[in-house]
């Protein structure tokens, strides 16, 4: 299936993020370990073709993140003790699960949360005073650019909305999971070997995504 899927364009993948990433969701939390481990290879695999689309998409940052945060069992900051019982079949192959899963988690975390390089088309040289960072000046890239003030909207449902935005990624993700996800790494990483390893990746990942955040009390 996987190779099926790699054989499509990306544009094409693009499109479908939001109807490929329900069904991935669903595979994260199926009983085989063999269905979980295809689920997470698939995410991997659409977060390097797709990565915008699919931690932007409708439900993609925050259903996601809380699933995540169900498999790891991380879903309130007193409920994220480490403890290798939480999933199913045999300890061993377990923990290869949950390692894997903090390496996946790590690079959605990157995607959504990570500064991108700058990529302005501008050359040193080339701004005109007193426009010395010229492309902030330029049209904003977003569909839809006042969408974060729901001027017009419905009530918002918080799990099921698009964040194309990485300012408000970095909102949501703190608001709503950045201590359960510290709690729980502080627990995986006394665990040592790969789950620690996956830990010190995720915790990497975390690190870079929120170094500049400044949330309402911030400067």
């Amino acid at each position: 299936m996987l190779k099926l899927l790699q054989s499509l364009p990306k544009a094409d993948i693009a499109g479908h993020a939001d109807s490929l990433l329900l069904h991935t969701r669903a595979g994260m939390t199926h009983l085989s370990s063999d269905i979980r481990v295809f689920a997470l290879d698939l995410l991997e695999w659409m977060l390097g073709v797709a990565g915008d689309e699919v931690v932007s998409c409708a439900g993609g940052w925050v259903k996601t993140l809380k699933c995540f945060l169900s498999l790891l069992g991380w879903q309130s900051q007193s409920a994220s003790k480490w403890s290798t019982t939480k999933s199913f079949g045999k300890a061993a192959s377990d923990s290869k699960v949950q390692a894997k899963q903090m390496y996946v988690l790590a690079s959605f975390i990157r995607i959504g949360l990570v500064q991108p390089e700058e990529t302005s088309t501008f050359e040193n040289g080339t701004n005109t005073f007193p426009l010395c960072q010229s492309e902030h000046h330029m049209m904003s890239e977003r569909s839809n650019t006042f969408a974060h003030l729901n001027l017009f909207g419905a009530a918002r449902d918080g799990e099921a909305e698009m964040y194309e935005d990485r300012e408000d990624r970095q909102r949501v993700f703190h608001e709503m999971v950045e201590s359960a996800v510290n709690a729980g790494l502080e627990q995986a990483t006394k665990s040592g070997g790969e789950l620690g390893r996956a830990a010190a990746q995720l915790r990497k990942a975390l690190k870079e995504g929120m170094a500049d955040f400044r949330g309402e009390d911030g400067p």
